[in-house]
Formats: structure tokens, C-alpha cells, sequence
């Protein structure tokens, strides 16, 4: 939804910057200077003493002199909070009195009934932290007391007790009005046609569960009957609450992770709490259930490689194994997991207990990457002392390298488990080690030739060396220069018609971008609502700092001339334009990485079967930037954009820039 700029104007004349800062520093008055707005104060985002950190609350803008952190009142929480900037808003505008704007009016309606379920979900908190200092909840204190948990613990995770009787917090609640159906929404009481009406917890140590915005939207209950059918319970799915979307703890990891913390997933509500009293904040928990894909993007948004703690028994190996599988389709450059295996029998509060915050601090510090897991359970128990072994052992590996969805992590896969596996069977393998399992072709030993021999009739003859691997060098420095003209073009589209951001959302997010500035301009453009007006769309991107490689961009001359820029174009003719310079990209790099790893397999030493691949290769290069896409987009308009394309990359623009 696209924020009216008079909504974020209201939030900055409720809420001065200085303000919002003030409460997180410790303002030097001798160097500040209140009448002008010139503010002074050590840095929040840097371990420092001297007031390096400038606030100026005319203009709206801080700065920092010694890390360089800067931004506006908005910028400011997204760091502080490591929070996005829809998040931001949402925490100042309450912090100014101010709701939220509303996109229709059943939108609106099924947001206050949320809002209505989330403010009973804080009266039955507050219930149940008042049952916790009653006489009825002594055994549950001499419990939580046994656990070490101190005072200051309690109230900071809102530690609750939830009374044995059947409708303690049901009467509570209808007492204050609130409807029978209601409290069932809430996830509170069961409903009525599951039998005799009953709360939810009862005889049971609560723990709130916050989302994200730091709202109430459900609980957790540990039972103090070790009879009790379920030792841990938590609330049902609501409409309020999505246990497989939420993280225990989230609010409070996400902030103490923007604070440089590492984030560690341990199993549940008690190791999280004995976490964050021990010093490791970024404690994060799933909700009684494996950890879903969706907490999986959940995490990756706060850190992108988090740590998992697993317990050091069968159970937890297991539990890891599991996650990992989940995790390998998903991870990329800079996203994946770490974990660290506690020793046999422990869980992270008894490792706290036994051996303090420094033995749980070796642990973590001693994770392993997710492949080394994944290689563990792959060799362990197995004996490869004979050639089909040793192949059904290959064909397991490559099954799960292919998992892996982005091509350069799934190539660095298989050039791990290369070296791995020449080191198991020993130092005859050792030169066939370096690519055995990078992407999904087949391992073949040197000296195979040309995969199916020499069909056709007659030897095989390959082309001179110097020429593939001159033509392959070539192709590798020069890829960039077309790549940034094709990544221009489709920027610009977007840019003067930004009605089309939502088709091509998938494509900015997956680009990896070869011009200087593509990559920030692109990610601004995520951020954009897709609108009509070009001007909107070019004053988020000014805000967001894009400004000076936007105006670049769009003074090109042959984005200037591009079909998408052109006088009177609309989005249709954009559309055909941005997608098949997409397209373009996509086929060139495609290509580009095969014939890269094609050359370095020839550096090593390479052979028919490599120089064929190479030549090959470079083939499909050449029929993939002029091939026709037509069948896309469809119609002589379609055509036309294809060849204003192809026209650009056969005129090397480029090297004219250059020579300018």
C-alpha cells in the first residue's frame, strides 16, 4: 500500500527527530545547540565515547562522523529497530497518536477485528500475570525459580499463570463485556461446539507470543500437571494468529541483531528466555512445530545466517537434517545456515546453567556450515569399497546438489563435495576433484572425448585451442558491457512506467545487477507501489538517494531512444521492451556461466570433451542474444522491440560510451 505523502509529513510534525533519537542517546548539551536544532550524542549504531553523532532537526537528517550511519526519522527506526520501512511507519504512528491509512473499507473492517483480537489477547496477558503473584501459583514460581530465572526475566518475557479452573479467564473476560464468540476468535477458550466451554490454558505458565510489530496474538503454556496430555500447549490457528509466519521472541531478536547480535534458533520458549539472560538477545524460537519456509524468509529477513542450536542427541541431529533440506532449495549468495551442535543431553539452558554464558558462547562460535550437515550424513555409517558403491554414493550427492536453485551456490556445492570426496577415497582421486559435482553434468575422467564419441562419421576434430580459449577470455571481460545496456533499458522502462512494477517484480529481485547504481535502483523500485504517475515513482526513487544515478541512467542516448522512453509510449510497448531485455539477460548469463566453467575446466587441463563443450557453448551465446521472442510478448510490436535490442548490442554502444 502507497503511504499518502501527507501522512508521513503529519508523523514528522508530531515527532521531531530528536525526539525519537533523544530516547536512545545521551545528548552532549556543551556541543549541542537546542535553539537551531544542532544535536550532539555518542552513536547508537558504534561503540564509542565521543559525541561523533549529529542530529539537525531543521533540515531532518542525522549523521554519523565516525561509521557513517545517516538518514532521516524513518531511516533512523528501520536501523535502530532493524525493522523495513512499512514497519517504521507503522512504530512512529503509533508513538504519534496517528492510525494507520486504510485501503478499502473491508480491509479496514477486518483490520479492527484484528486490532479487537490483539487487545483481548493483552487483557488475558495482564490476567495471567496477575494470577502469577497469587497463592494459587506458588508451585509454578518455585518452578520458574528453578529454572534461574530472575525476577527482571520475568517481567521483561511477561511471564503469566493461567489458574486450574475450567473458565477462570472466560468469566474474567465476560465480565468486562467481552463476547463469548470473541474470546473462542482469540484462540482463548474452546469453542462451544468442541463440547463444554473451557479456557484454553488452564493450570499452565504462560508465555506471550509477539509478531513482528511487537503485538500480543497468542500464548504458550508449559503445564504444571506432569499428567497433562501435552507438556507445552499454544494457542490455535486465529485469525490473529499463523504459528507457522511468527517466531517466538522476533521483535526482540530483530532489534538486538541490528545491534551486530547473533541470531540463534533454539527449540523453545525456555531456551530462548535463558538465552537472552545470559547476553544472547537474538534468540528466536518456532511455535511448537519445525521450522516452516515461511519462518525460514522470516529469519533470513533479520540475518542473513542465523545459527542453529541443535540438542546434541539423536533427536536434534535429526531435527537439523530436517531443516537443512528445507533450507537448501532457498539458500543463496549470503543466505543460508549455520549450526551448532550442543553436547549430548543439553539443551541451551542446561549448557547456560552448567558451564555459564561462555560455553554456550564456544558452541555458537564453533557452528558448522549447512553443508558440512549435510556431507555428515551423506558419509556417515557408509562403507564405498567398490565402484557401484562408490557411484550410487556420486549419484546421492548430485541428487543433492540439483536441489539447490541458485546456480552459483549450487556450483561452490558441488566443488565442496568434490574436494570432500577426493579426500575420502584418497590421493588417486585427488586431480579429478576440483569441478565433480558443479551443476548437473555428469563426472566423467579425463580422456573421455566428445560425449557420444565420434557419431556423424569420421574422428572428431577440435578446433584450435588458442582460438576457443582467445574467443572464451574474450567473452568473459567483455560480458559485463552488453549486460549493463540491456539492464539500462529494462531499468528505465520501469522507471517511466512504473504501472509495470508488479510484473516484474520477480526479475528486479533476482537480478544481479553488472552497472554501478543498477542494483541500488533497483531495490528502490521494489519498494515503489506500482503507480501511473511517473513522477511518484521518481520522487520515492530521489528518496530513497538514487537521485544522481537516476538522472544518469535516463540521460543515456539510447535509453532516450529506447521504445519504453519514446513520446506517447505506453505500457504495453514498455512492457514488450522491459521483458525481453529481461529475457536477453537471462540468456546471456545463462550461457555465460556454462562457457566460464567450461574454460576454467580447460585451464585445468582439459579435453576434447571440454574444448567441444566450450565451442558448444559459445554457439548458444550467439543464437541467444538475437534470438526472436515473439512467442512472449507476440505481434509485430514485439518484433520491432527485439530488434531495437538486438540493433543496440550490434552497435556496441558501449564502446562508444568509452571513448567519450
Amino acid at each position: 500500500m502507497r503511504l499518502p505523502d501527507s501522512f508521513l509529513d503529519e508523523i514528522r510534525a508530531r515527532l521531531s527527530l530528536s525526539q525519537v533519537v533523544g530516547r536512545r542517546v545521551t545528548w552532549d548539551l556543551r556541543k549541542s545547540n537546542q535553539a537551531k536544532g544542532d544535536w550532539w550524542a555518542p552513536c547508537p549504531f558504534h561503540q564509542e565515547k565521543s559525541p561523533s553523532f549529529h542530529v539537525d532537526d531543521q533540515k531532518g537528517f542525522f549523521y554519523c562522523f565516525g561509521c557513517g550511519a545517516k538518514g532521516n526519522l524513518f531511516g533512523f527506526v528501520q536501523q535502530q529497530e532493524n525493522v523495513g520501512f512499512m514497519e517504521a511507519v507503522e512504530l512512529l504512528a503509533r508513538e504519534a497518536g496517528m492510525e494507520m491509512p486504510r485501503r478499502d473499507p473491508r480491509e479496514a473492517q477486518a483490520a479492527d477485528r484484528r486490532t479487537q483480537l490483539a487487545e483481548l489477547c493483552e487483557e488475558a496477558l495482564r490476567f495471567f500475570r496477575t494470577q502469577l503473584k497469587t497463592g494459587a501459583a506458588a508451585e509454578a514460581r518455585d518452578y520458574l525459580r528453578g529454572r534461574s530465572l530472575s525476577p527482571d526475566t520475568l517481567d521483561r518475557f511477561e511471564i503469566g499463570f493461567a489458574p486450574n479452573r475450567r473458565m477462570a479467564l472466560r468469566d474474567h473476560l465476560m465480565q468486562r463485556g467481552v463476547a463469548p464468540n470473541l474470546i473462542e476468535a482469540a484462540g482463548l477458550a474452546t469453542p462451544a461446539s468442541e463440547g463444554d466451554p473451557r479456557d484454553r490454558f488452564i493450570n499452565r505458565i504462560t508465555f506471550p507470543i509477539r509478531d513482528g510489530r511487537g503485538r500480543c496474538i497468542g500464548f504458550g503454556g508449559r503445564a504444571m500437571n506432569p499428567d497433562a496430555k501435552a507438556k507445552y500447549l499454544n494457542s490455535p490457528e486465529t485469525e490473529l494468529f499463523d504459528k507457522g509466519a511468527n517466531l517466538y521472541n522476533l521483535a526482540r531478536a530483530r532489534s538486538a541483531a541490528g545491534k551486530g547480535q547473533t541470531v540463534v534458533v533454539a527449540e523453545g520458549y525456555m531456551d530462548v528466555i535463558a538465552l537472552a539472560q545470559a547476553g544472547f538477545e537474538a534468540a528466536v524460537a518456532p511455535l511448537g512445530t519445525a521450522v516452516t519456509d515461511r519462518q525460514l524468509r522470516l529469519l533470513w529477513r533479520v540475518s542473513p545466517e542465523p545459527v542453529v542450536a541443535l540438542d546434541g542427541d539423536a533427536a536434534g541431529q535429526r531435527a537439523g537434517l530436517r531443516l537443512a533440506d528445507l533450507a537448501l532449495p532457498m539458500i543463496a549468495a549470503g543466505q543460508s545456515l549455520r549450526f551448532a551442535i550442543l553436547p549430548e543431553g543439553q539443551d541451551p539452558d542446561d549448557l547456560i546453567r552448567a558451564g555459564g554464558p561462555e560455553a554456550m558462547r564456544a558452541v555458537l562460535e564453533g557452528a558448522v556450515p549447512m553443508s558440512a550437515l549435510l556431507w555428515r550424513r551423506a558419509t556417515e555409517g557408509k562403507v564405498l569399497d567398490s565402484p557401484e558403491r562408490r557411484a550410487a554414493f556420486d549419484a546421492e550427492l548430485r541428487a543433492l546438489v540439483r536441489r539447490i536453485e541458485d546456480p552459483n551456490v549450487r556450483r561452490h556445492y558441488g566443488e565442496a563435495f568434490a574436494r570432500q570426496r577426493a579426500d575420502l577415497f584418497g590421493p588417486e582421486m585427488r586431480q579429478e576433484a576440483p569441478r565433480a559435482f558443479a551443476g548437473d553434468r555428469p563426472f566423467r575422467p579425463r580422456g573421455s572425448g566428445r560425449p557420444g564419441g565420434g557419431r556423424g562419421g569420421g574422428a572428431w576434430q577440435p578446433p584450435a585451442l588458442a582460438t576457443v580459449a582467445a574467443r572464451g577470455s574474450a567473452l568473459a571481460q567483455g560480458a559485463a558491457d552488453p549486460d549493463r545496456v540491456l539492464e539500462q533499458v529494462a531499468l528505465a522502462g520501469l522507471v517511466l512506467h512504473p504501472a509495470l512494477l508488479e510484473d516484474f517484480a520477480e526479475a528486479l529481485e533476482r537480478g544481479h545487477w553488472a552497472g554501478e547504481g543498477h542494483g541500488r535502483i533497483a531495490q528502490a523500485l521494489l519498494a515503489v507501489d506500482p503507480v501511473d504517475d511517473p513522477a511518484e515513482a521518481r520522487a520515492a526513487l530521489e528518496r530513497a538517494g538514487c537521485g544522481p544515478a537516476l538522472e544518469a541512467l535516463l540521460a543515456l542516448a539510447h535509453v532516450r531512444v529506447s521504445p519504453a522512453a519514446r513520446p506517447g509510449a505506453g505500457d504495453a510497448d514498455a512492457a514488450a521492451c522491459v521483458r525481453d531485455a529481461f529475457a536477453r539477460l537471462e540468456a546471456r548469463r545463462g550461457v555465460a556461466r556454462e562457457t566460464l566453467e567450461a574454460i576454467e575446466d580447460f585451464e585445468d587441463g582439459g579435453d576434447e570433451a571440454i574444448v567441444w563443450r566450450l565451442g558448444q557453448a559459445l554457439r548458444r551465446r550467439d543464437e541467444a542474444t538475437r534470438a526472436p521472442r515473439d512467442e512472449e510478448t507476440g505481434g509485430d510490436d514485439a518484433a520491432g522491440m527485439s530488434e531495437f535490442l538486438q540493433g543496440l548490442l550490434d552497435a556496441k554502444v558501449w564502446e562508444k560510451q568509452k571513448r567519450k
